[in-house]
């Protein structure tokens, strides 16, 4: 565990103490995938840091819908499941495990400790809090103005650079999860871009072929 520590942007900014404190109350926890890693109505988890696999950061209404803001993989560090010691995180959020995950948990008691006692650390929390609001806007104003089949292509064409292949690997319920909306609309979209040459759906696989003509949607 204590490797994955120092590689906490802001651990070389630590006193020998702050260190110890660190070390001592870390802890690391595996999530299945698609289990429940932090949710508003629990007590507060603290800062984590995903060592492997890939968390998904959404809201949830009382109705059960879901709105998936944006996904975190390894390497990366969460700190909104420890909003109960930011007061400027003011929205409540669920992460959850997108694939099998082990997680490097900083203690809420002790990252409240860090942020009151080290300015670094408060520095940093604060950018990367703004970073994810940041985020969060790009998800809500892909939804709230533009289109489906805008909203589609830009997924497609971001999954492409980021899986580095055309041929991903993904369901229509993942995409309709991924771009928060319904699973027949997406399956609609594809059906047509499938007639207009851009891609090739198959089960559990869509197959990019006119990569430009999805870039010239957006």
């Amino acid at each position: 565990m204590k490797r994955y520590l120092t590689d906490f942007p802001y651990w070389d900014k630590l006193s020998g103490q702050e260190k110890q404190l660190v070390a001592s109350s870390a802890v690391t926890k595996k999530y299945s995938k698609g289990e429940s890693i932090h949710s508003c109505d629990k007590n507060c988890l603290g800062m984590v840091y995903i060592i492997s696999g890939k968390i998904k950061l959404y809201l949830l209404s009382d109705e059960g819908k879901e709105v998936t803001l944006f996904y975190l993989g390894k390497g990366e560090t969460c700190v909104l499941a420890a909003s109960c010691v930011l007061s400027h995180i003011t929205f409540q959020s669920e992460l959850s495990a997108a694939e099998d995950t082990e997680l490097l948990i900083v203690p809420a008691s002790v990252f409240s400790k860090l942020i009151n006692n080290n300015i670094y650390v408060r520095c940093y929390t604060y950018e990367l809090s703004a970073k994810r609001f940041s985020d969060v806007m790009w998800t809500m104003q892909q939804i709230l103005f533009l289109s489906l089949d805008k909203r589609l292509a830009t997924y497609l064409v971001a999954e492409t650079e980021k899986q580095n292949t055309t041929t991903l690997k993904l369901t229509q319920e993942q995409i309709a999860a991924d771009i928060n909306s319904a699973r027949e609309a997406v399956a609609r979209m594809l059906k047509q871009f499938s007639a207009d040459g851009l891609v090739e759906s198959k089960r559990g696989l869509i197959i990019i072929k006119d990569r430009e003509g999805l870039k010239n949607i957006l």
